[in-house]
């Protein structure tokens, strides 16, 4: 299932945002629900903000595509969060998404997931009014220029969170590598670095269109954050069952959760 790389070109044009939520985080049928991706990202992110306490006054959460999923727990541990994605679609979907709007996709089972696993008592509306009211606003973002915010120059901050972004947006390893250092340069010392990536996967379908993924390992991954100034603080790669139906649409073999504190500029 080797596809030509997909530029970003290509996700502004035809990305489709509902399509994307329905085919992969669909509640009974989505790819990244069936494989236990959702659930896992959501354990570990709860984890993070929670049990070990990673919190501050801004978080990034870079390449957020149509998803809001991955700042539930987020918004429990941050002043503000600044959503950023490359495509005019995505950033339009994600803020109609926080702001509940009929015909945007239904995030319910994952948001009481999240209120359980949090056990403050907080009930599904609550959550998102409180996401809702951190999230401060979606900006234009490149990660393969040296400031992915670009033509703005924003204060480094206590935190970066990418999910399922970088992977896409590199064609090759070492285009990795520059991307995460160009990420880093968003994050102050002492910040940390949240990174989801699925593992061994050439690439994924949507709407008839094959998009291109990096093929990346565990061990790439673990050595490309040190060698970008960062300390591992937690590591973990959940397996994928094999079904041939489901590779067909997406390939990976796993899923890797990262999070990582900067010590040091490179």
């Amino acid at each position: 299932m080797e596809t030509d790389f997909t530029d970003k070109d290509t996700y502004q044009d035809i990305f489709d945002p509902h399509a994307y939520c329905n085919i992969y985080y669909g509640p009974k049928s989505g790819l990244l629900v069936v494989d236990g991706f959702l659930d896992f990202a959501l354990k570990k992110l709860c984890e993070t903000f929670t049990v070990r306490g990673i919190k501050g006054k801004t978080l990034i959460d870079i390449g957020h595509g149509p998803t809001t999923f991955q700042d539930l727990s987020a918004c429990e541990a941050f002043e503000e969060i600044i959503g950023a994605d490359y495509t005019d679609r995505n950033r339009e979907y994600y803020e109609r998404s926080l702001r509940d709007e009929p015909g945007t996709f239904g995030w319910t089972e994952a948001i009481q997931k999240v209120c359980d696993m949090e056990g403050k008592g907080m009930t599904v509306e609550e959550k998102k009014k409180k996401l809702q009211a951190t999230v401060k606003k979606t900006i234009k973002c490149d990660v393969l220029k040296s400031n992915p915010m670009e033509p703005l120059v924003l204060p480094k901050v206590d935190c970066v969170l990418t999910f399922g972004c970088l992977e896409c947006a590199c064609s090759d390893l070492d285009t990795y590598r520059r991307v995460l250092k160009n990420v880093s340069t968003l994050i102050k010392i002492g910040g940390h670095l949240i990174v989801s990536e699925i593992l061994n996967c050439s690439s994924y379908l949507l709407g008839g269109k094959r998009f291109s993924c990096l093929v990346l390992t565990k061990e790439f991954m673990r050595s490309a954050i040190i060698e970008t100034g960062f300390t591992i603080v937690d590591l973990e790669v959940i397996p994928r069952k094999y079904d041939k139906e489901q590779y067909e649409l997406c390939n990976h073999n796993s899923s890797l959760f990262v999070l990582a504190r900067k010590e040091r500029d490179v």
